[in-house]
């Protein structure tokens, strides 16, 4: 049942809350095997204490009605206390906090490629009393060693969405994230830094993502209607930095053969 992590992270934890710790020829004696006789009187206080008892008189009487059923498979004396110590140990195995890893990398929704040009700015919210910031690496990803059973983290780029994750323990640890282009903060920066070769680069993009026939209308607000757009006007109003291209939210979209068929968005006024 125990491995050379779990004991290793038992030991910390246990130092951390009782103060106190165990030798290794304690966990093969007791811990590892079966045992035949109770760990010393010191060692079952701590790890009452650690599973929330005050000793171990205190574990053994609010536990000793659990053995009731099963004294007659123990006909040696003193064998109903070595089933509670099982117990305790078995508890106590139980409460060791399992570190999770994480993984995931960030994919630039509309190139399909990984971000890695620029970093990624990740802030952990795990932390109760404070946020833990970090970034995505060379290749776009980024790791997370935790305790917790989960990790909640927001990200941000200068270049696209904010957008904030949950991800549970029980879900993949290896994960591809598909992150939204903010055209309106990049056709910015393409216009405000004379990157005219970048910009010319950017309606390319647009060009080859949305198929010749696609399907595109924006949804009006206030009940007005929708609007048609054809392809061309569509990458005009994507590659021109206008306040209302800060406004777009894509509501719908459907892609055939890797190009976009079909797009419905809103925008504010």
């Amino acid at each position: 049942m125990w491995k050379g992590q779990d004991i290793i992270l038992f030991q910390e934890d246990l130092q951390k809350k009782t103060k106190g710790s165990i030798s290794e020829k304690s966990f093969y004696s007791y811990f590892k095997n079966t045992p035949e006789k109770l760990p010393r009187v010191d060692i079952l206080n701590m790890l009452s204490h650690y599973c929330g008892y005050i000793n171990w008189n205190d574990f053994k009487t609010k536990n000793s009605k659990k053995t009731t059923l099963t004294k007659k498979k123990y006909p040696k004396k003193g064998s109903s206390l070595i089933l509670i110590s099982t117990i305790l140990i078995t508890s106590a195995y139980l409460l060791i906090p399992r570190e999770h890893t994480f993984r995931f990398c960030f994919i630039d929704q509309d190139r399909n490629q990984p971000i890695d040009k620029t970093p990624i700015d990740i802030t952990i919210l795990n932390h109760e009393q404070s946020h833990f910031y970090t970034k995505s690496d060379s290749s776009g990803c980024f790791n997370w060693k935790t305790k917790d059973d989960f990790i909640h983290f927001v990200i941000k780029s200068p270049y696209h969405k904010t957008d904030t994750i949950f991800r549970t323990a029980a879900s993949l640890s290896i994960e591809n994230i598909q992150v939204r282009t903010d055209d309106y903060t990049l056709m910015l920066y393409y216009y405000a830094n004379g990157k005219v070769e970048d910009w010319k680069n950017r309606k390319r993009e647009l060009s080859k993502m949305i198929a010749d026939d696609a399907i595109i209308f924006q949804v009006l607000p206030a009940g007005l209607g929708i609007e048609i757009y054809s392809k061309s006007e569509l990458i005009k109003k994507l590659t021109t930095p206008t306040k209302s291209l800060k406004d777009i939210e894509i509501i719908e979209s459907k892609r055939s053969n890797g190009q976009i068929v079909k797009l419905k968005f809103s925008s504010k006024l």
